[in-house]
């Protein structure tokens, strides 16, 4: 194939994965905000252990049809994986409870800065000096957009310390696997989804009771309740896979920069949901900043030198590849 046409079909594909993830957030958050603010279904956790129970499921059915092959991912790195997984999921939660909403945004925005810390320590990443301005600039207009209210306390930054880093580390290390056991997306979901179902199974139901002094065994299910419930975990489904994928394909930061796109669209999809309300001139103008930064991101990091590896030195362990697998480049360019 010719280079131009490999990049082209490249291209293709990483759009579609990025529109892939784009729709099943956004579609995930409508589902879930309805989910808790119609019928009261305020149980998290409990419910982030359906989504992965849902994902291990699809992922059993996919390699008992053969669509996956089987692999190898060492236990030592599972289990740091699912600890990562898990207290970013549960940091999270409190995070939100014990912060103010203004403090809470902050504290997500600040996982681009962590993630390129990490990278730059653990991957020896060099970043030019435009891809660090572009990332600037998504930040402002994201913070423009979001931030109002900031009130901060001790346990509530203590909550948001533990959510950031650890969800900083999780989502470098779906990137670090991917690459450094040469797994698929669908592999490494079949290998890290029942763990962590697992788990948040068992303690979810106790963390939700500590956070909203209600027991998931006592809710009152209808079939409205249960219809939701179970749309919430199909659509997690394609959360989690296309999560994956996109990390797999690019990395941490850029998914983390490129993502707030969703922001943007939550925010354009409340305007018409709720009103003229949730849209102001200084949320449009955070949008137009934000989107703009993206931009210049997505154009600075595709650059020679504007995102670039100082050494390749990660093993890679050779295993046969399904046919639902997705590849990235495994060059000095990310």
């Amino acid at each position: 194939m010719a280079p131009a046409s490999k990049a082209d079909k490249k291209a293709v594909v990483d759009a579609a994965a990025w529109m892939f993830n784009v729709v099943t957030s956004v579609g995930i958050i409508i589902v879930n905000k309805a989910l808790m603010a119609t019928y009261g279904f305020s149980f998290a956790t409990t419910l982030t252990g359906l989504h992965f129970a849902t994902t291990t499921l699809m992922t059993v059915i996919l390699r008992w049809l053969g669509y996956i092959q089987s692999s190898h991912l060492p236990l030592p790195e599972l289990l740091k994986f699912v600890l990562f997984a898990n207290f970013s999921i549960v940091g999270m939660n409190v995070s939100l409870m014990w912060n103010s909403v203004g403090f809470y945004q902050i504290a997500k925005l600040s996982m681009i800065p962590v993630s390129c810390f990490l990278e730059v320590v653990m991957d020896k990443i060099r970043y030019s000096r435009d891809t660090k301005l572009s990332i600037g600039v998504v930040l402002l207009g994201v913070g423009v957009c979001t931030v109002t209210d900031v009130s901060v306390n001790t346990k509530g930054f203590v909550a948001a310390f533990i959510a950031v880093w650890s969800t900083s580390l999780q989502q470098y290390y779906v990137h670090h696997l991917q690459r450094r056991y040469n797994l698929s997306s669908f592999n490494l979901l079949g290998h890290t989804a029942p763990a962590q179902a697992g788990t948040l199974l068992i303690l979810g139901p106790f963390l939700d009771y500590w956070l909203t002094n209600k027991r998931v065994d006592a809710y009152g299910y209808n079939l409205a309740s249960v219809m939701f419930i179970i749309l919430s975990c199909t659509i997690a489904v394609g959360t989690n896979l296309s999560q994956f994928i996109c990390i797999g394909r690019f990395t941490a930061v850029s998914f983390q920069v490129l993502g707030h796109m969703k922001t943007i669209l939550v925010l354009i999809m409340g305007f018409f949901f709720f009103g003229k309300e949730g849209l102001n001139l200084h949320v449009v103008l955070g949008m137009i900043i934000a989107v703009a930064g993206m931009i210049w991101y997505g154009n600075a990091s595709s650059k020679p030198g504007g995102k670039e590896r100082r050494s390749l030195s990660l093993p890679t362990k050779q295993q046969k590849h399904g046919s639902l697998s997705d590849s990235s480049e495994h060059d000095g360019k990310v």
